[in-house]
C-alpha cells in the first residue's frame, strides 16, 4: 500500500485490491485508531480524515501499516442486511442472457443468488456500488451510455452491482426495477446502502 497526506487532516492510502481496502476499513471501524473522524472507501482507496489536534498522518501511516497486515474483509453474515424487491423486466435483461450464453431465468437466478456487500458510493447520494456480483454476470459497461436512466433501476456492469437512486445518465446494463428509495432525506440516515452493509436482491411479480 501507498501512503500520501491528503491536506492537513486526510491520510490517501492506495491499495492493490478492493479487498485489502475493506479490509483496512473494517479494522478501523471496528477498532478506531485515536483521532480519526470519518472513513471514505473508494475501489482502490481509502481516504482516512482525521482530527490534528489529536494525531497525525506519520502516526497514522504506523497504524495502517500495521493493521494491514491482519485486516481481513467484512463477512457478510455478520454485516447489517438490506433486502431489495426487484422486478425482473429490465431493457438488457434478455441482451445480457445472450451475451453471458445464460438463460433470462438463469440471469434471475445468479443475480439473486448472490450477497453483495456495499463497497464504497458512487456519483450520486445513495449510489452504493455492490461487490460479490456472481462472475458469469461480469460484462464490460455498454459501449455507448444512455442518456437517461430511471431512477430504481437495477443494474450490473464490470463486476459490481448497484441500484440507480435517482434518474441520470448511465452506461450499466438494466436488468430489473425496484420502488425501494435509496437516498431519502426524510430518513434519520438517508442513504440505505452504507459501505459494509449487505444486500440482496428479491424477485417479486410487477
Amino acid at each position: 500500500m501507498r501512503y500520501l497526506k491528503a491536506g492537513d487532516r486526510g491520510l490517501l492510502v492506495e491499495a492493490d485490491t478492493l479487498e485489502q481496502v475493506l479490509g483496512l476499513q473494517r479494522s478501523l471501524k471496528e477498532n478506531p485508531a485515536p483521532g480519526v473522524v470519518e472513513l471514505v472507501p473508494g475501489a482502490r482507496t481509502l481516504l482516512i480524515l482525521f482530527d490534528p489536534a489529536a494525531t497525525n498522518a506519520k502516526h497514522l501511516v504506523g497504524i495502517a501499516e500495521t493493521r494491514e497486515r491482519t485486516a481481513a474483509p467484512p463477512s457478510p453474515s455478520h454485516q447489517h442486511q438490506v433486502e431489495i424487491p426487484v422486478v425482473y423486466d429490465g431493457p438488457d435483461l434478455d441482451a445480457t442472457a445472450r451475451q453471458t450464453g445464460l438463460t433470462t431465468q438463469e440471469v434471475i437466478e445468479r443475480h439473486t443468488g448472490a450477497c453483495y456487500t456495499a463497497a464504497f458510493g458512487g456519483f450520486a447520494p445513495g449510489f452504493a456500488y455492490l461487490t460479490g456480483l456472481d462472475p458469469a454476470l461480469w460484462l464490460p459497461r455498454r459501449p455507448v451510455p444512455r442518456t437517461q436512466v430511471a431512477a430504481g433501476s437495477v443494474a450490473i456492469a464490470d463486476h459490481f452491482a448497484a441500484v440507480y437512486p435517482r434518474s441520470s445518465p448511465g452506461g450499466w446494463h438494466l436488468l430489473g426495477r425496484t420502488r425501494t428509495r435509496l437516498w431519502d432525506l426524510a430518513r434519520p440516515q438517508p442513504a440505505l446502502l452504507a459501505p459494509g452493509c449487505t444486500v440482496r436482491f428479491v424477485q417479486v411479480k410487477a
